[in-house]
């Protein structure tokens, strides 16, 4: 490990100009702002000191390669919708776009699966395989997102409940590695036990070990019919309460998500989104897909009874696609309308037991309101993925901001980790999270995390700061 990281020279951008085009290589203020953060600035604002768009893997390998050499720090970036700070230059030197290697392959029926290049588009993977009858679940609700960075995150969504994260659906990754090798990990087979898993390293490690330059997924057939039930309660504990009797329910949900009518009304009130059902003092969204009508009818009338059973105050059936879609529409809709009631927004992405729902949620908002922040609890309650977002109002000095979030931040950490849970549920950890990871999983779990980091880097080279940060790295001033 060499440090600090050299700074680019001209001979460097003439090099990474000569294995690419000059066309695609971007310096000073020719980088566009947008690539200094992503969906949360609030994390970090960080200048690349090169911005380079790699069209195929030669390319990745080739530059990879020289920046190992000449010890240059490298971050890969997609469509740069991140909510953790992870695809950010904490350190310069060069962002690598792979947006335009973003080719899709023809479906594979005969192995029922999907083979795409890293900058391809969620939605436009989607639409490839409904062409056929098929299905790519994950929906992390960004369809904008690329699948590379899906990969790397591990990205999950409302529809985990039924059909899991993007891990389960990683058949194969090809990717370069920080010393410009292309190494493929698995292969197009149903299941493997050769070696270590690295594929499984891989995904989620936020860009940390490899860039990924192409990705086969598995497909599965596509629902022939869905529909969403909208239940309001009296109060949110109701709602959390009710999900473990969904669960054991005959059909499992596809989604089950919370919304306090706090929230619901902010939605409205910036977005003017609304849900078809304005009573109780939360709703609790739940979705069923099914091959038949019968296996729907059954679905949705089992859920029904049993909520009313349990306290429900309705039960309303969006079951035609303009309703789902208004219904789906509100909840889609939360981070964009809370970014805009309020100055900023920080988020505790946590994931708990099912069973412990209710209790989180109640001490959550205690714990903000005893720093006088607001808080809207909301999220995949079918996973106990609770998406803790805290705003900012007008009035609230910087100061009195940053030290009252991060009060805030350590407690429900401490509150998540008491009741067995884990401090990211989807988002990761990025540079945004950092500093409170290593408190939440202990010092020999950041021993491990180091070594499977220089295993794959030993320059350090590859998105670094982000997930872990070596001593090392703060020399770079």
């Amino acid at each position: 490990m060499a440090f600090p990281y050299k700074k680019i020279t001209e001979e460097d951008i003439a090099y990474i100009r000569s294995v690419t085009a000059p066309e695609r290589v971007y310096t000073g203020s020719a980088i566009s702002e947008d690539y200094y953060h992503d969906e949360m600035p609030e994390y970090g604002i960080y200048p690349p000191d090169l911005l380079v768009e790699a069209l195929n893997k030669e390319e990745v390998s080739a530059i990879m390669a020289y920046a190992y050499k000449e010890n240059i720090p490298v971050v890969c970036r997609g469509a740069g919708t991140g909510l953790a700070g992870g695809a950010t230059c904490k350190y310069g030197g060069i962002m690598l776009s792979t947006l335009k290697m973003n080719k899709i392959f023809p479906v594979d029926q005969k192995n029922v699966t999907i083979t795409a290049e890293p900058g391809a588009l969620l939605a436009d993977i989607q639409a490839k395989v409904s062409e056929v009858g098929l299905f790519y679940p994950p929906d992390p609700g960004e369809i904008f997102s690329t699948i590379g960075g899906n990969v790397v995150t591990n990205a999950g969504g409302m529809k985990a409940v039924r059909y899991g994260l993007t891990r389960d659906f990683v058949r194969c990754i090809e990717a370069v590695l920080p010393d410009g090798s292309i190494e493929t990990f698995s292969s197009n087979v149903v299941k493997n036990t050769t070696g270590y898993d690295i594929k499984d390293l891989i995904i989620g490690s936020e860009g940390t070990l490899a860039v990924v330059t192409q990705v086969t997924l598995k497909l599965l057939p596509m629902p022939v019919l869905s529909s969403t039930l909208v239940i309001p309660f009296h109060s949110l504990e109701e709602c959390a309460d009710m999900v473990p009797r969904l669960l054991a329910l005959q059909a499992i949900p596809t989604a089950i998500e919370f919304l306090e009518q706090e929230l619901i009304e902010i939605v409205d009130r910036q977005l003017d989104r609304r849900l078809p059902v304005k009573i109780g003092e939360a709703v609790i969204l739940v979705q069923y897909d099914a091959a038949t009508r019968q296996e729907l009818d059954d679905a949705i009338e089992a859920a029904s009874a049993d909520a009313l059973e349990f306290g429900a105050i309705d039960c309303f059936v969006a079951d035609t696609p303009a309703t789902q879609a208004q219904v789906w529409g509100v909840r889609k809709g939360i981070l964009e309308a809370m970014k805009a009631d309020s100055v900023s927004t920080e988020e505790c992405d946590i994931v708990i037991p099912r069973s412990n729902i209710s209790r989180y949620v109640r001490e959550a908002k205690k714990i903000c309101k005893d720093l006088g922040l607001r808080v809207e609890p909301n999220g995949h309650c079918g996973d106990g993925n609770i998406h803790t977002q805290i705003l900012r109002d007008p009035g609230m000095t910087d100061e009195e901001w940053k030290i009252n979030t991060e009060k805030a931040s350590r407690r429900l950490y401490a509150l998540a980790k008491e009741l067995k849970g884990q401090m990211s549920g989807e988002h990761g950890i990025g540079n945004g999270r950092i500093e409170y990871l290593e408190e939440f999983v202990g010092p020999r779990m950041i021993r491990l995390y180091k070594a499977i980091k220089l295993a794959f880097d030993d320059k350090l080279i590859l998105n670094p700061g982000k997930i872990i940060e070596f001593n090392e790295d703060r020399k770079k001033g």
